[in-house]
């Protein structure tokens, strides 16, 4: 292993707080088969073996990867006085052929600006498509742009093709929409499809800024998503920017949904917006458990039908809180 491979796996720390981290950068350190991207000085025609070899584009070394394999994204070069990262210009698939691939970013942060950011200017297809178990996606940038297709996609159809046991962790996501700008149940910044499925997914220290909807389910028409942690992450604001931050509630809603120890920065209020709440867990089971919420009063909003949040009876609701103390649940 050489001395750049070694920094990747010393700078793969996402979050200080996620359990697990050790073993996985154990696991990392065992792995056989590597493969490297370099926007600035690699080439797809290269075979992506090593950095002095890297491919191009983060499409062709999923292509070149086998199951269990590991991509290493480096940033793109950017210019001094820069104030957006140079982006890797493409929508990438994992087939279902490819269970348990990683893709991580070489980065020692999880800004904007200190990750390799995949931005698209238009179109209607997500950033990232999932179709195979067992992923991770760690220490990416995923900027929405102009297009409407959404950053992550979890696309499950219970049959051909799996999304479930996705890990993604240490990301930036920012102006990521679905169909409609104004509506979070078209889109967002990770999402399920509209057949649901995908179960076990961990969403774990990531940063969310500017997205119409941060996490959102699309529906559930194969089977309702279970098994579902939310941890550690700070959800999007300004408020002018955001219609929910975690929509659901599509289809039967989520069985089994853990948000914990998030931030929530502001009250969605987005002009024209569809929801304009926090989080609409209509239909869920779960623990909304020791978040913050960037909001200064608990006299009114969070309940099964409430204006600041949607939380049934069948989620419960500890050690939540504001500006102004302890989040209770209202009628």
């Amino acid at each position: 292993m050489n001395n750049k491979q070694v920094g990747i796996l010393n700078n793969f720390n996402p979050s200080a707080q996620e359990a697990g981290l050790g073993s996985l950068i154990n696991n990392l350190n065992t792995e056989k088969t590597r493969f490297f991207v370099d926007g600035t000085n690699g080439s797809d025609s290269n075979d992506g073996s090593s950095w002095d070899v890297a491919f191009a584009t983060i499409q062709a070394a999923v292509t070149a990867a086998s199951a269990g394999a590991t991509i290493y994204v480096a940033p793109k070069k950017m210019a001094a006085g820069a104030v957006d990262p140079v982006d890797y210009a493409e929508t990438i698939i994992i087939p279902a052929t490819k269970p348990n691939l990683s893709i991580i970013g070489y980065v020692s942060n999880r800004t904007q600006g200190g990750l390799p950011q995949i931005k698209k200017g238009s179109g209607a297809v997500a950033l990232l498509t999932v179709r195979a178990p067992g992923c991770l996606i760690a220490n990416l940038g995923f900027n929405g742009g102009s297009a409407t297709g959404g950053g992550i996609l979890l696309d499950d159809d219970g049959s051909t093709k799996s999304a479930f046991g996705t890990t993604i962790i240490g990301c930036h996501f920012k102006n990521c929409k679905g169909a409609t700008a104004t509506d979070a149940r078209t889109g967002g910044a990770i999402q399920w499809a509209a057949a649901g499925n995908a179960w076990q997914v961990r969403i774990v220290g990531n940063m969310f800024y500017k997205n119409v909807g941060d996490i959102v389910l699309l529906g559930t028409s194969g089977s309702v998503p279970q098994d579902v942690v939310i941890e550690n992450n700070i959800f999007s604001g300004p408020a002018a920017n955001v219609d929910c931050n975690l929509y659901l509630a599509g289809g039967s809603g989520m069985n089994g949904v853990y948000v914990i120890n998030n931030i929530f920065p502001a009250l969605p209020a987005v002009g024209s917006g569809s929801v304009v709440r926090f989080i609409d867990a209509t239909g869920c089971i779960g623990i909304l458990a020791d978040n913050y919420f960037g909001d200064t009063t608990t006299a009114t909003g969070y309940g099964a039908a409430k204006t600041k949040a949607k939380i049934p009876t069948t989620v419960f609701l500890p050690r939540n809180y504001n500006e102004s103390g302890l989040i209770t649940r209202e009628a």
